[in-house]
């Protein structure tokens, strides 16, 4: 591993430990040739996932684009990044378990309502309304209802 900050190639490993629920490993590390410490870290190469866009394109999967999409639903709503980088990381996980190298994008929007619904009812409806395309009022109020419908199933 090349040092940052003078190109050494050799360095130590003074500290590693668990990261990202055990998905990948931190290394603190020492240059042998200038002392600077710096950190590292290992993980699981995943499989390449490609996303079957509604319009039947195809194009490679971004985590970066799925955070976007849960923050835009959760816009000035009580919800830490770190929830929404878990939510996307807990999505991907899910994704990658399957060892499918294709995934429709309605699976991925689908697994996303999932988690805002738990988290938060707002952020849900805001998703949903962007994801399932409301025309109208009246497919915004079947969604609440059934949104309300399943909360009181959920309680008795």
């Amino acid at each position: 591993m090349k040092c940052p900050v003078c190109g050494n190639e050799y360095s130590k490993v003074i500290d590693s430990r668990s990261a990202q629920d055990g998905y990948s490993i931190r290394r603190r590390r020492e240059c042998l040739g200038c002392g600077v410490r710096f950190t590292t870290y290992e993980t699981v190469e995943f499989l390449n996932l490609m996303v079957i866009k509604r319009d039947g394109s195809r194009q490679s999967f971004d985590r970066s684009k799925l955070i976007n999409g849960i923050s835009r639903a959760c816009d000035k709503r009580p919800i830490a990044m770190n929830d929404i980088s878990a939510i996307a990381e807990k999505i991907e996980r899910e994704l990658q378990s399957r060892l499918e190298k294709e995934v429709k994008s309605s699976e991925i929007g689908e697994l996303v309502m999932q988690e805002l619904k738990d988290i938060d009812e707002v952020a849900y409806v805001r998703f949903a309304s962007v994801y399932r395309s409301f025309k109208d009022i009246n497919t915004f109020m079947d969604e609440l209802r059934k949104m309300l419908s399943d909360k009181e199933t959920k309680n008795i």
